[in-house]
């Protein structure tokens, strides 16, 4: 039975493990020891006098036909030099000469193994590109204007490599993208504005985008070489994730042929690490690049990624001032009036101003209350009972709200998109942001659903689009989507009204015979856990540590024994930390002048030794007095510190700084790092018990250590809340009461 064909094959293909090459290089791999287990069929075509039966030789029985003028064992040389460096970035491409032709030898990684490249070192190009990217640069950036900016690029790209059509290609969230910019032949119909599906480029060819930032197709019309290896080995099993030979999904060359293109190059354009677009050249002939020429094209793509991280950043950075000065006031305004709901919903600055949303609605204490463009009441009723019955997260949003709450049709010209913050699901308030529908007509290039044809003998032909005329799609029901600041804007805002909550919530909501409650149910926790978990416990260490003292053991059996001695260690820890929790709210405060200095000196010297650290760089600025109880001040600093140089530091250069500035009632501590950072998404969550974050998984931590923190700060009256990218770092913000 034939498998359909359809596009949606594309996200399953594996194309990094394609088991062929395009036809104008030949590949080798080698092992450590520099044994041939992998190489393409097509290496007699570029080598006739090879010895039979390559596999399991090794390289240096074939060096002298390789490279005739090279000195001995010079490939292991070359990989021996790459390895210790961690890099083949210094030797690649390596120049030799094949049967009288300057071929490039390029070396990377493959798991184990090494691939070598050979391709020619020459190119149809016509002009010297190293020369003119460094001329065109300036002509590039010779506009601040975003959308010049891209245009000036195609402009130039065109005028190096020549291709006939150079398209500057954005990827939307939902992974289809869009020409944002095109410079092309006179004789080419334009293709600038227009749409593609997210199966014309799947979710796996953009992760490879990210890895290899320049990609070439030669000749669609070419036959792809197999690549051979032996009958215990697969040829499919070998990645070429980062291989320049890489052959081309079937699917993919069906597409290039089908708009008529014979070679396409691609540039990847990259904004905070992430596939930002691609720099797409087609051409209607086949046309080679060599490697050196493809090297300067990829610092092309690394100019033009850098202009858009700064127009982006500079962006951003304008928002955040106006998001963060909007909270700043809400903040204050909370404080000073006796109603939180009075002080959010003010004339001139109010919830609405901590976003670009065109209305809000806040649900307290029973009431809504609305500002800016709302739906009305029984439309926001409505809207909340599905939200309790299907949100179950702290910050939730979307800009297709019709489309997931189809009752929202009816007033998606008004609320097409929203965001909806969780201020108490027990007591079902909320604050509601509102977006209007934002009609788009988009051209997409064909019917973007039209994914098979059938031919004429009734076999199904992959067809995306074979006419590529423009195509309108009407797309209602959306609103322009919420952007980064917007979301951290909501978020700081979220710690801001708890923080005022929970400064009025004695008097305003019965808040007394609840924590005296949880007080004793924190107290029958405790005890559980100290008597019934930890007993338990102490029993199966101290069997597990009498069985890895039989002899007889197997290795096997010893190494399950030390995991359950680690697993009840870790759980131990989790165990303490917890008590430590819950201890918290019954001290009794007796706040004094501590002075921060010496508590973190202390603790930044220990930090280091611990995790022997000492390339770990650390600037201490301000550090004023607090008014707090000692221990508590120092566990806060502590945890912020540890987590700090934890996540830090698996960057090359882990630095963390901490800072304080004065304010008028209060003192802030910033503890900021460079490490792996927090995805917006989960800012929210940050500071609840055993929440760890998706991608500190393989790092040690129970997840209580922020949440401890935090019953800390709120029990000196203070606050703490967190600014983060995730790659980029954390700032922590501690503020405490003069």
């Amino acid at each position: 039975m034939t498998a359909s064909i359809d596009l949606s094959n594309c996200d399953t293909e594996p194309i990094h493990i394609p088991g062929q090459i395009q036809s104008h290089g030949f590949l080798i791999a080698v092992d450590s020891n520099c044994i041939i287990r992998f190489h393409s069929e097509n290496i007699a075509d570029f080598l006739p006098n090879l010895p039979p039966n390559l596999l399991g030789r090794p390289i240096n029985d074939i060096e002298p036909i390789i490279g005739a003028n090279e000195p001995p064992d010079f490939i292991n040389q070359l990989i021996s030099f790459g390895r210790s460096n961690k890099s083949f970035d210094q030797t690649n491409p390596f120049t030799t000469d094949l049967q009288g032709r300057p071929f490039f030898l390029i070396i990377n990684e493959s798991g184990p193994l090494y691939l070598l490249e050979f391709e020619p070192a020459e190119s149809d190009m016509k002009v010297d590109l190293q020369r003119m990217v460094g001329r065109s640069v300036a002509e590039m950036l010779s506009d601040k204007n975003l959308k010049n900016l891209l245009k000036n690029s195609a402009n130039q790209v065109k005028n190096i490599i020549g291709y006939d059509r150079v398209m500057i290609y954005r990827f939307a969230r939902d992974g289809h993208g869009e020409v944002v910019a095109e410079a092309k032949n006179d004789e080419l119909e334009p293709w600038l504005g227009l749409h593609y599906p997210a199966s014309d480029i799947p979710k796996q060819a953009r992760e490879l985008y990210k890895r290899n930032l320049t990609r070439l197709i030669a000749n669609v019309h070419t036959t792809p070489s197999r690549i051979v290896t032996t009958v215990q080995l697969s040829e499919n099993s070998l990645d070429l994730t980062h291989s320049q030979l890489r052959a081309v999904s079937p699917i993919h060359i069906q597409y290039l042929k089908n708009m008529g293109v014979e070679s396409s190059f691609s540039i990847s354009l990259l904004y905070k690490k992430e596939l930002w677009g691609l720099i797409a050249c087609h051409n209607y002939s086949p046309r080679f690049i060599d490697y050196k020429a493809r090297d300067s094209a990829k610092l092309i793509g690394q100019i033009l990624s850098s202009a858009l991280e700064f127009r982006q950043d500079e962006a951003n950075k304008h928002l955040q001032e106006k998001y963060n000065a909007a909270v700043d006031v809400l903040s204050k305004n909370m404080l000073k009036n006796n109603s939180i709901e009075e002080a959010l919903t003010l004339p001139g600055n109010n919830i609405m101003h901590a976003t670009d949303a065109t209305g809000a609605a806040l649900i307290y204490e029973n009431t809504v209350t609305k500002v800016g463009n709302t739906p009305n009441n029984e439309q926001i009723q409505k809207l909340l009972a599905w939200v309790k019955e299907n949100i179950d997260e702290p910050l939730y949003y979307t800009n297709e709200l019709p489309y997931i709450y189809p009752e929202a049709d009816s007033y998606k010209k008004i609320a097409s998109g929203v965001m909806i913050l969780t201020l108490s699901a027990e007591l079902s308030e909320y604050i509601i942001w509102f977006k209007p529908e934002h009609l788009e007509i988009v051209q997409w290039a064909g019917n973007p659903e039209k994914n098979v044809e059938v031919a004429a003998d009734g076999s199904k032909i992959i067809s995306p689009r074979n006419s590529f005329e423009a195509w309108s799609q009407e797309v209602s029901g959306k609103s322009e989507p919420w952007n980064d600041e917007e979301i951290k804007s909501v978020s700081r805002l979220r710690a801001e009204v708890s923080y005022a909550i929970t400064q009025k919530a004695g008097a305003i909501r019965m808040l007394n015979e609840r924590l005296k409650q949880a007080y004793e149910e924190l107290d029958t926790f405790s005890f559980t856990i100290s008597h019934d978990l930890k007993n338990p416990l102490s029993t199966i260490k101290g069997y597990a540590q009498m069985l890895s003292k039989t002899s007889g053991l197997e290795g096997r059996a010893q190494e399950v024994l030390t995991k359950i001695d680690s697993k009840v260690d870790r759980m131990n820890a989790m165990i303490n930390e917890v008590l430590e929790y819950s201890r918290i709210g019954r001290l009794d405060l007796k706040p004094v002048e501590v002075q921060v200095l010496p508590i973190i000196d202390d603790h930044v010297r220990d930090l280091k030794m611990v995790y022997n650290a000492e390339h770990l760089k650390v600037n201490i600025k301000n550090t004023p007095p607090v008014m707090g109880d000692p221990t508590m001040v120092s566990q806060i600093f502590a945890n912020l510190l540890s987590n700090a140089v934890k996540y830090s530091l698996p960057s090359d250069a882990p630095e963390v700084t901490i800072d304080a500035k004065g304010g008028e009632s209060d003192i802030i501590y910033t503890i900021k790092d460079n490490g792996v950072g927090i995805d917006i998404k989960q800012l929210p969550r940050v500071f609840e018990l055993f929440k760890r974050m998706d991608n500190v998984q393989d790092i040690e931590g129970t997840g209580v250590g922020l949440a401890i923190v935090k019953r800390i700060v709120e029990k000196h009256n203070g606050r703490i809340w967190v600014d983060s990218k995730l790659g980029e770092g954390s700032t922590f913000y501690v503020a405490f009461k003069k």
